[in-house]
């Protein structure tokens, strides 16, 4: 390949990765329908869940219903008390679920109920046929409908369980592989003069509810997020206008430029200033 080739070659796959997104239906970019900017801040948390469900990335090769983060949330809604008050109102209706995901330890997915239901679905349909096993059918109709919060524990998932028929030590391993349930792990501390350590211990007595196939995509959350802190602690001053950060492309994430932005904003990671050009976003001081 000549000179000539090499640098077409090299202009072409950074307007690849600088590219903005599609929408599918519209074959528009999609920041210029849902912009960041003015779609940033709501007084209400079912109107901020509703549109960050509205915007959730399409992502390939993973069957994934949306899902929302909390520290999403609280990058919209200023008043982090009142997201907390409503979102337990909502899950205690039924209209949510909420989530302890391990890529964090504050890290919480808010999932509305009937795409969790469906995401269920999709999971369990191919392992009732694998297994012909009927826990299945007990969790949803047993557990989920009757423990609403985020965890639960062993006995109480059995005696739940029970309501189906007769349970077997091999249930419940079949609900943690479906990735229904996973064994809840307490983080302990330990101090010493020069240094902290922590470590993980596994509480085989208590279980969190799971998303079922969001293994990948949890992956790429914390890979997204080193990417943008990353290639923000490079720039100069660590900063850029929000409207172009919006259509920059990750590498290592299937989730969206937007997602993150939300996310880093709402954990404290970034911070936006308003300037008389639009908001800047720049990464917080530690």
């Amino acid at each position: 390949m000549d000179k000539t080739s090499e640098e077409a070659s090299s202009k072409g796959k950074k307007r690849q990765r600088d590219q903005q997104p599609t929408d599918p239906q519209t074959n528009q970019p999609h920041h210029q329908i849902f912009s960041l900017e003015d779609n940033l801040s709501f007084t209400d948390t079912l109107v901020a869940l509703r549109m960050m469900r509205a915007q959730f990335p399409r992502i390939d090769k993973v069957s994934i219903q949306p899902f929302i983060l909390r520290s999403q949330l609280y990058s919209s809604v200023k008043d982090r008390t009142q997201v907390d008050r409503e979102l337990e109102s909502l899950r205690r209706e039924k209209v949510v679920r909420i989530f302890k995901l391990n890529t964090g330890q504050d890290d919480h997915a808010i999932m509305f109920l009937d795409d969790y239901l469906n995401q269920m679905e999709n999971v369990v349909k191919r392992l009732e046929e694998k297994e012909g096993d009927q826990v299945f059918k007990w969790f949803r109709t047993h557990v989920i409908d009757s423990k609403l919060e985020p965890s639960i524990e062993h006995q109480e998932l059995y005696t739940l369980l029970s309501l189906g028929g007769m349970v077997k030590d091999g249930h419940i391993s079949l609900l943690i592989n479906a990735g229904l349930l996973i064994l809840k792990s307490v983080v302990l501390w330990s101090f010493s003069v020069l240094a902290s350590y922590t470590r993980q211990l596994i509480d085989p007595n208590m279980y969190w509810f799971a998303i079922p196939n969001i293994g990948s995509v949890l992956k790429g959350l914390s890979q997204g997020r080193k990417e943008v802190l990353s290639f923000l602690n490079r720039r100069r001053y660590k900063e850029m206008m929000l409207a172009s950060m919006e259509k920059k492309c990750l590498r290592f994430s299937p989730l969206d430029m937007r997602f993150h932005l939300r996310d880093l904003i709402g954990s404290g990671h970034l911070k936006t200033v308003q300037t008389s050009t639009g908001l800047l976003v720049r990464v917080s001081k530690d």
